[in-house]
């Protein structure tokens, strides 16, 4: 089944890096599915971005919106969403910098 996830239209919004925080990011899911407001923040030894999804704060509570309860799906959603902000953020370096 994990092999079937598609994972599209990827959009990256980067954002001031803040405590670790660098963007936020949407995507299609099986092309039925918008995730939305997805936080991307740097991984604190180095090695690649963590993603948080949403919460609503319910008095003392945060309720989860969504997230994937699949570990593989997990992964393949990270590792696609990992590529694209590689690709954003090397392409500015580039342009800033080259």
């Amino acid at each position: 089944m994990d092999e079937d996830v598609k994972i599209s239209e990827i959009q990256v919004i980067p954002v001031k890096p803040k405590d670790g925080l660098i963007g936020f990011v949407s995507f299609v899911l099986d092309k039925k599915y918008y995730v939305g407001s997805v936080a991307v923040y740097t991984r604190l030894n180095g090695s690649g971005y963590r993603l948080v999804y949403p919460t609503k704060k319910l008095g003392e509570k945060n309720i989860n919106l969504f997230h994937p309860i699949d570990f593989n799906v997990g992964k393949i959603i990270e590792e696609n969403v990992r590529q694209k902000v590689d690709e954003i953020f090397n392409t500015a370096s580039i342009e800033n910098y080259g």
